[in-house]
């Protein structure tokens, strides 16, 4: 049976398909948990969650056909009627503030846990500095997503109004170079003799509020977006260069670069999504009758890519047939019976896919009262198809706790761990430890 955290608990962490709850966030409960296991605790980091702009559901597409409940074995005969070319309503000015974007990020080779925190401001928190007793603040003009440079030590990009602002750690000996005009901006803390500093500004000609990023794995490459551009920019980031893709692909909310950096995703606030391949910029589109791609991540190999829905509690699993500069591909869907007869939900708001391809965390629309707020683990099976079974719920901490971000950390040695921003003002992280050490 999926574990279930009864109401005024928290989640504490799992132990191989069992999610451990306690009365109250407490290390001590984590220690006792799994702290002799992993060899540290990850403590929750407090914030304010009322400097968060509210997130509002945009206006649902019309729905033509509905496909929630397709049988396993029509899964060919399925994939004209979960993929459809339809007609959307027109966009409104303030789409962007509607939908959710990247707000948490781990470094990829490091305990360091980065998030929005406020409007304006990311809060960075090193688990591996037992002389931190309070993160770092970072600030930036109207933030919407982050991500930590890969192979880079401590390098963040935050997407913010008129640009990404590159911010890089400071160690005693060890000054990271500042672009010149760029004005220095250092954080109001200190920890241990180190600081971040503000080394680049990166903007393009339209100047316009960035919404979406992220990095190609090696670190090189940038990818960014803009709600009310006509294009998405490629950035070669050590140049400060960014180069510009046109072709109609105005209005993007989310961009997943795959593990081995031949494939992007870009995806669009009315439905359509596009899968690029990168060594000739060619690509591949495709289009939603079920809402807007909520949520996107690829498997380990970058030959399958996982994609949500907003009016769906049926996910879809992009399957690349032939290895890259191929785009052919074929769709399959992958069904989450729980969540359409148990929680009763409209969609699914939020999708995190752990980098080992084990697990999977999701959140979803309104849900009845039992449920509501709660986040779903599943356990992942890849071979020969995509297949879940639930494992769980997570529960927050706080009466009415709803999950505002959360992510895996794609690189920790030792199984899934999954950090949650909650609204009622933690960040919780929550190891998924699958089997016994």
């Amino acid at each position: 049976m999926p574990s279930f955290p009864p109401p005024g608990a928290v989640t504490v962490c799992e132990i191989n398909r069992d999610l451990v709850a306690a009365d109250s966030l407490s290390d001590d409960r984590a220690k006792e948990a799994y702290g002799d296991v992993l060899g540290m605790v990850f403590s929750p980091i407090p914030f304010q969650p009322d400097a968060l702009p509210p997130i509002r559901e945009p206006p649902a597409a019309e729905q033509t056909e509905s496909n929630e409940n397709v049988p396993a074995a029509s899964v060919t005969s399925s994939i004209s009627e979960f993929f459809k070319r339809m007609i959307f309503p027109p966009q409104e000015p303030n789409l962007l503030q509607k939908f959710d974007t990247q707000k948490i990020s781990w470094n990829p080779h490091k305990h360091c846990l980065a998030f929005v925190s406020g409007k304006n401001q990311v809060t960075v928190h090193d688990f591996e500095d037992s002389d931190a007793k309070e993160p770092c603040i970072l600030t930036s003009d109207h933030v919407k997503a982050i991500e930590w440079r890969p192979n880079s030590g401590k390098m963040i990009a935050v997407a913010c109004k008129g640009g990404i602002c590159l911010w890089s750690a400071s160690y005693p000996g060890n000054a990271p170079f500042m672009k010149a005009g760029v004005t220095s901006s250092s954080l109001s803390a200190f920890r241990s003799g180190d600081q971040w500093i503000l080394v680049d500004v990166l903007r393009d000609s339209s100047a316009e509020q960035v919404s979406a990023l992220c990095w190609k794995p090696d670190g090189r490459y940038l990818a960014s977006a803009s709600c009310n551009s006509p294009s998405f920019t490629i950035w070669d980031v050590s140049q400060g260069l960014g180069t510009p893709i046109r072709r109609g692909l105005s209005n993007i909310s989310l961009l997943r670069w795959s593990p081995s950096g031949d494939y992007l995703l870009a995806a669009k606030f009315d439905g359509t999504f596009h899968f690029w391949e990168t060594n000739t910029w060619t690509s591949e589109p495709w289009s939603s009758s079920n809402g807007y791609v909520s949520g996107a991540n690829w498997d380990p190999e970058g030959r399958v890519a996982l994609l949500s829905f907003s009016n769906s509690t049926t996910l879809g699993s992009i399957h690349f047939s032939s290895k890259p500069p191929s785009l052919d591909a074929h769709l399959l869907p992958v069904e989450l019976p729980e969540i359409s007869s148990l929680i009763v939900s409209r969609g699914i708001e939020k999708l995190a896919w752990d980098a080992s391809g084990e697990r999977l965390a999701l959140s979803f629309k309104d849900g009845n009262e039992m449920y509501r707020g709660l986040v779903a683990v599943y356990d992942v099976r890849r071979s020969p198809l995509v297949s879940l079974s639930l494992v769980g719920f997570i529960r927050g901490p706080g009466e009415g706790a709803k999950p505002l971000a959360f992510a895996f950390h794609n690189k920790f040695k030792q199984g899934p761990l999954l950090s949650v921003c909650w609204s009622s003002g933690w960040c919780c992280t929550y190891p998924l430890i699958l089997h016994s050490h």
